[in-house]
């Protein structure tokens, strides 16, 4: 079930319009680490269920997931449940709108995550693409290619980075939050800190949480990143034996010719 946060926002985790940015120059961005970075890192698949965990008991309040099927929660290189765990998943935590019968029905496998737009707060499908952390999305791409655009960075940063400052201006309140461009956002720290009890004891403080979430939150945006990578190392040994290849050739087709010459 959810834990319901009274969030009031519109530019929850940093976006209102617009795309990536580099948050790094407006606002702190922890370099955190995760396992995802890097030419040939993967997803952490227990990290991610747990990032589920705290999105369906806390974020889930009030943002939505609408572009993820809840059946690619099964996928390898995701959280990669079962068929029956994404089923009873899917059945047990959420309800939607069936417009053949008129009523809310248990979600299944081929639904997409709820929407949630009823508090106005911005989906989090694609948030973690959405903005960049201090790692782009300027220079030469090397900074990219090894460490990524920061975007998770930057989701934890944020989630982290609450002061405990307040300050109500024109009837709203503000909360000050070192990772958010400003200083001060709008909505209200939705975590503290073992908001939700992991499986195996594992440590639930509010930076694991945060880190937790936040590489969900990467997977969501980017639920093929893995098998792009396999792609391009494949590619790139590819390209380098059609090289060598082009080259020997090339050798082999000239040497007559310069031997004449010579």
């Amino acid at each position: 079930m959810f834990k319901k946060l009274a969030l009031s926002t519109a530019m929850a985790f940093g976006l209102a319009t617009g795309g990536a940015f580099a948050a790094g120059d407006m606002g702190h961005v922890e370099d955190y680490s995760f396992s995802f970075e890097g030419p040939f890192g993967a997803f952490d698949q227990d990290q991610l269920q747990r990032g589920l965990q705290v999105y369906t008991e806390v974020c889930s309040a009030c943002h939505g997931l609408r572009y993820v099927p809840f059946r690619t929660l099964g996928d390898e290189g995701g959280p990669h449940f079962s068929e029956d765990e994404v089923r009873a998943y899917a059945e047990q935590n959420f309800e939607l709108y069936d417009e053949e019968l008129d009523d809310f029905r248990p979600a299944i496998p081929t639904d997409h995550f709820p929407a949630n737009d009823s508090v106005g707060a911005p989906d989090l499908s694609l948030m973690a693409k959405a903005r960049a952390g201090f790692h782009g999305p300027y220079g030469t791409g090397l900074s990219q290619l090894f460490n990524g655009m920061g975007g998770a960075e930057y989701i934890a940063s944020l989630l982290t980075g609450y002061t405990g400052e307040e300050k109500v201006e024109a009837g709203t309140t503000f909360y000050e939050n070192h990772a958010f461009p400003g200083g001060w956002i709008s909505m209200a720290p939705p975590l503290m800190g073992e908001d939700v009890e992991y499986a195996n004891d594992h440590p639930n403080s509010l930076e694991n949480e945060a880190k937790d979430v936040a590489a969900f939150l990467m997977w969501t945006a980017e639920p093929k990143m893995m098998a792009r990578k396999q792609a391009g190392f494949a590619g790139v040994i590819f390209l380098a034996v059609l090289s060598v290849l082009l080259y020997l050739t090339n050798k082999r087709i000239w040497r007559p010719i310069k031997h004449k010459h010579d």
